[in-house]
């Protein structure tokens, strides 16, 4: 199967108010769970690198391309995003590789430079037919969207897309990146409030910390694009763990790795159903 258009997923989840779970990857392992799971649910599903998986691997070609053709063998639509890019030379490069969509994230610059970097990136990936995701930073951008406390304000993020051209917004209503518990409070009027003054789909990021019924109520306010990280490998690290603690002689990473892979893909499946994901027919 082609890989499908980022675009062509989060819009028709968005028109329908359903969720599309966009998971990140960090070894082949990660892409391997995430269609599977998404295969068994019958879903779409984003797959992302950051660019801090970027980093660890050293170079953006070898895993981006393990995870296109992860992506184009699925059974399912798939598509591949990358995820906070901080440069256009990164961005420039997933384009190049193929990747259907990018997140250029310039939070951290004042909101006039942000908006200055951001509208480039647009005009260049929309070029290629690239979707693009941005968000905003607090007021002064120091610690970026999701700092603790911080909130995107709508009329502020209504301007910003008009200025950017951007495909999608993340904003932030309360979570924050990296947190192993999920008890984040999501500020659902908020949500609504962005859905009714973004004329673009919304996006969670940091959704790792929020309560599976906090995520489908996310959804249903109006966020589409759902960003989960952390929990997924708080679960593919507890398989891998049990398999090593049960077996001290184990040495083939094969018999430990693919408990971890199993258990992300259920996972997967399970959350997309928390989502709303939309189910393919047939």
């Amino acid at each position: 199967m082609p890989l499908t258009p980022t675009g062509a997923i989060i819009r028709e989840a968005a028109s329908a108010a359903q969720g599309v779970g966009a998971f990140n990857v960090i070894q082949l392992e990660h892409a391997e769970a995430i269609v599977t799971g998404a295969e068994t649910a019958g879903c779409p599903v984003v797959l992302q690198l950051s660019e801090n998986a970027v980093r660890y691997h050293g170079a953006l070609a070898p895993i981006g391309a393990a995870v296109l053709a992860v992506a184009r063998a699925a059974g399912v639509p798939v598509a591949v995003h990358l995820d906070h890019a901080t440069t256009s030379a990164l961005v420039e490069e997933a384009v190049e590789l193929g990747f259907t969509s990018v997140m250029f994230d310039a939070s951290v610059l004042e909101y006039e430079e942000n908006v200055r970097a951001t509208a480039a990136v647009v005009a260049h990936c929309h070029t290629a037919g690239v979707w693009v995701e941005a968000e905003l930073g607090e007021v002064g951008g120091k610690d970026g969207v999701h700092a603790p406390g911080a909130r995107t304000d709508p009329a502020e993020a209504a301007a910003f897309v008009a200025a950017t051209g951007i495909d999608a917004l993340a904003v932030a209503v309360g979570t924050s990146h990296a947190m192993t518990t999920r008890d984040a409070e999501l500020d659902f009027d908020l949500i609504a409030e962005l859905r009714a003054a973004v004329p673009v789909p919304l996006v969670l990021h940091g959704s790792s910390g929020v309560a599976d019924e906090h995520l489908t109520l996310a959804v249903e306010r109006g966020m589409t694009k759902i960003n989960i990280a952390t929990h997924l490998n708080q679960v593919f690290t507890a398989a891998v763990r049990q398999s090593l603690d049960g077996d001290r002689a184990l040495v083939d990473t094969r018999r430990y790795l693919g408990p971890g892979r199993a258990a992300t893909a259920a996972e997967v499946a399970r959350l997309l159903g928390v989502l709303k994901s939309p189910v393919l027919a047939g």
